[in-house]
């Protein structure tokens, strides 16, 4: 009897740790990201899938923006920041939608005819601690 019991434990134990990888998933993003320019702020839009049974994720957002005269140069080191934006999504089957956006707002203001180039944008996946780097121009 006893060896019935201790077998059916060390079953039970050797069930649980294989069954446990199918739980935590393998978290990653899916393709590319959506990037959209409008004026002084870029709009990211993207999947992350393989989160397992979570409830939500935190994203966040980072990138650099230079404000650019009409002859392609910086007027002032000072017109060039990093700038980030983050939020929550829900996790639903595993998979999470995620959309930021960022701003550049600078002082002074970098109106016509100057313009705001992005670049090394950088998605990271706060909860897991894995990123997509984008460094050329956006």
């Amino acid at each position: 009897m006893r060896r019935l019991v201790a077998l059916s434990i060390v079953s039970s134990l050797l069930i649980l740790t294989l069954g446990l990888p199918a739980f935590a998933g393998s978290p990653h993003f899916v393709g590319d990201p959506d990037i959209n320019l409008v004026g002084n702020s870029l709009t990211v839009s993207g999947k992350l899938a393989g989160l397992g049974n979570e409830e939500q994720v935190e994203v966040q957002v980072t990138v650099e923006a230079a404000c650019i005269n009409p002859g392609k140069k910086h007027p002032k080191a000072a017109n060039k920041e990093s700038f980030a934006a983050a939020g929550t999504f829900p996790v639903q089957n595993g998979k999470a939608d995620y959309e930021l956006t960022v701003t550049a707002a600078f002082q002074p203001d970098c109106s016509p005819p100057m313009t705001v180039d992005f670049t090394n944008l950088v998605i990271t996946d706060l909860t897991h601690g894995i990123s997509q780097s984008f460094p050329g121009p956006v």
